[in-house]
């Protein structure tokens, strides 16, 4: 499809248990479903937050959270993407989970830049590959918080075709300017839409600072959130990626010779 309805959930995370958030979840598929919306976006570590000494033991609630998503997906036709704990082989991860409009699991990314200012290089392991899934909305790249700050990754998620980045974050209010300014460059720079879910309230003494935000390819937001729980909703039309990239053709003008493909 090429155009459709798309959301961002900026909900509070919580350390209040899975439960709670995955029947506010249902709760909000369902009213986002009377409005045909076709893609939901969640924060990162939506179903739990970041409560370290517990999340192998809340990993372990992550397939069931899967199969709900399953299940309300087939129900509403709508993706959902948000990041959430996983464990295997011995290792936790903070993977984002992609479950398509049939109810099918379309892709899994885990996070592969841990930011070690808080030590999250030292209690989860790092993904090792990047992922654009195909989903009855379009092609979607994949990405969790920090690594908004890497443009290779963006670079590589478009030039491995994604029309669409959503970004899954708890991006803490003292650097929210960094937030807003790399949602809407990531989306200039690469000519794309970028969907950034970011978490609201407080864990302790960290704050995150919400502005959520659905950026279009010309770096224009088609829709922003405040620092409060809200859900933003705009419609996607992704000919505006062709025809941006014909108006200023950068993908055209790029010099290989000089920089190389990033791997392509």
């Amino acid at each position: 499809m090429s155009a459709f309805t798309a959301a961002c959930w900026q909900l509070e995370v919580t350390t209040m248990g899975p439960e709670k958030q995955l029947h506010r979840l249902e709760r909000a598929l369902d009213q986002l479903s009377q409005k045909a919306c076709r893609l939901l976006v969640l924060p990162e570590m939506w179903l739990c937050g970041f409560s370290f000494p517990e999340l192998g033991t809340l990993a372990l609630r992550t397939p069931y959270a899967i199969a709900q998503w399953q299940e309300w997906c087939r129900r509403t036709s709508m993706v959902l993407v948000g990041s959430m704990p996983e464990v295997e082989g011995g290792n936790l991860f903070n993977t984002s989970y992609v479950v398509d409009a049939n109810g099918e699991l379309a892709g899994r990314y885990r996070k592969s830049h841990l930011f070690s200012p808080n030590g999250e290089h030292l209690r989860f392991a790092a993904g090792r590959d990047l992922l654009v899934c195909n989903t009855r909305v379009g092609r979607l790249g994949i990405l969790i918080c920090y690594d908004l700050r890497f443009p290779e990754v963006c670079r590589r998620l478009t030039l491995d075709g994604a029309q669409v980045l959503c970004v899954s974050a708890l991006w803490p209010s003292v650097r929210i300017h960094h937030w807003d300014l790399l949602l809407r460059a990531r989306a200039l720079e690469n000519q794309v839409f970028v969907l950034g879910c970011n978490g609201c309230g407080a864990d302790g003494d960290l704050h995150y600072g919400g502005s959520s935000a659905i950026v279009r390819p010309t770096g224009e937001c088609l829709g922003s959130a405040s620092e409060n729980e809200e859900c933003i909703v705009a419609v996607i039309d992704l000919r505006e990626v062709e025809s941006f990239r014909r108006a200023i053709p950068c993908w055209n003008d790029r010099r290989e010779d000089l920089y190389g493909n990033l791997g392509g």
